[in-house]
C-alpha cells in the first residue's frame, strides 16, 4: 500500500507538473505580436491599389501565422496619422509599426517617439526628415523614378525645347525624384518653364496645369511624375485644345494610362513603374521579423523600369483597382 502510495503521489506530481508546463505552453502560444499598419487613406487612384494590397496582405498573413495580429488605420491627413499611431502604442500595445508617412516632417517626431519605446518601425515610401530612425525601409527607387524618366526627356528633346513639371506632396521621396530628374536632362539645353505641386492629386494637378497653360504659350512636354497628376493634367491640356503641341510622362503604372500606351496614344509615349504593392512587401518583410530570426532590417528598394509600347503588356493588369 506505501508503495502504491507513493507511486499514486508521485505520478499526481508529474500530471500536475505537465498541467502546469502545458498551460504556460498555450498561455506562450496566445500570446500575439501586434503589428501597426498607418498609411493614407484611398484618396486617388495610387493610394486606392496601395490600400488594396496592404489589406490582402494584413488577410494573407493573419491566415498564415495565428500568433500575428494587425491594426489597420487610414489617414487623410498627417494630423489623424500622428493620432493614430499614437492610439497605436497606447491602447494596443504594438509591437511593430508599418509606416507610410502622409508627410515627412509631421510624422518623424512622432515614429522617432515609437522608436525610442522600442518599437519595430518601418518605413515605406515617404522617408522621415531625420535619417536612420527606422529599422527597415521600403520603397520603390525615387531616384531611378526621376531618372528614368529625365533621360527619356533629354533623348526625346533638346536645345530650347521647353517644359513643365507638376511636383507630389512636398516630402523627401519628391525631392529625390526631381533631383534625379533635373540631373538627368542637365546639359540638353531642355528648359524647365515652371515647377509646381501637384499633390499626387489629379484635381490639383488639372488646377495646376490650367495654371501653367494660361502662363506658357509653347510647351512641348509635360513631367507630371505620377499617374493621378497626370489624369489631371490631360484633361486640363484637353480642355484648352492644345492636345497636339505636347506629350506627358506620368508614373506608378496605372492601368488605364498603360492601356492608352498599349494602344500607342502619342500624348502618353512612356510611364515609369512604381508600385503600389510595395505596402505588402514592407507588411510581409515585417511580420517575417517578428515571427522568425530571419534578418530584415536595412533597405529594400523595388526598381523602377520604363513603360514602352513594345512592353506595356507586361505591365497591364485591368482586374487590379489601379
Amino acid at each position: 500500500m506505501q508503495r502504491r502510495d507513493l507511486f499514486r503521489a508521485g505520478l499526481g506530481l508529474a500530471m500536475a507538473g505537465a498541467m502546469a508546463m502545458g498551460l504556460a505552453g498555450a498561455g506562450q502560444a496566445a500570446e500575439k505580436k501586434v503589428i501597426g499598419v498607418a498609411i493614407p487613406s484611398a484618396t486617388h487612384g495610387f493610394m486606392g491599389g496601395l490600400n488594396f494590397h496592404a489589406r490582402e496582405a494584413i488577410k494573407r498573413l493573419e491566415a498564415t501565422y495565428p500568433q500575428l495580429s494587425f491594426v489597420l488605420s487610414t489617414a487623410g491627413d498627417a494630423g489623424k496619422m500622428v493620432n493614430d499611431i499614437e492610439d497605436m502604442v497606447a491602447t494596443r500595445g504594438i509591437d511593430a509599426l508599418v509606416v507610410l508617412p502622409f508627410e515627412s516632417e509631421p510624422l518623424t517626431a512622432p515614429v522617432q517617439y515609437v522608436k525610442q519605446q522600442g518599437i519595430w518601425v518601418t518605413v515605406v515610401d515617404r522617408g522621415l526628415s531625420v535619417p536612420g530612425i527606422e529599422d527597415l525601409y521600403v520603397a520603390g527607387d525615387n531616384t531611378g523614378f526621376g531618372r528614368v524618366a529625365g533621360e527619356y526627356f533629354a533623348e526625346k528633346l533638346g536645345e530650347g525645347d521647353k517644359v513643365v513639371v507638376l511636383r507630389g506632396i512636398p516630402t523627401t521621396l519628391d525631392n529625390e525624384r526631381v533631383a534625379a530628374f533635373e540631373a538627368a536632362i542637365e546639359g540638353s539645353g531642355i528648359e524647365v518653364l515652371d515647377m509646381q505641386h501637384g499633390n499626387w492629386n489629379r484635381d490639383d494637378a488639372f488646377n495646376v496645369m490650367q495654371d501653367f497653360l494660361s502662363k506658357y504659350e509653347k510647351i512641348d512636354a509635360v513631367w507630371a511624375a505620377d499617374d493621378d497628376m497626370a489624369t489631371g493634367v490631360l484633361a486640363a491640356i484637353d480642355q484648352a485644345g492644345r492636345n497636339d503641341e505636347m506629350w506627358v510622362v506620368g508614373g506608378a503604372g496605372m492601368k488605364e494610362i498603360v492601356k492608352r500606351i498599349m494602344d500607342g496614344d502619342p500624348m502618353l509615349p512612356v510611364n515609369v513603374t512604381y508600385p503600389p504593392a510595395q505596402i505588402a512587401t514592407a507588411i510581409e518583410l515585417t511580420a517575417l521579423g517578428m515571427v522568425s530570426k530571419t534578418p530584415v532590417s536595412g533597405r529594400f528598394i523595388i526598381g523602377s523600369e520604363r513603360i514602352t509600347p513594345e512592353n506595356a503588356a507586361k505591365f497591364y493588369f485591368p482586374d487590379s483597382p489601379f
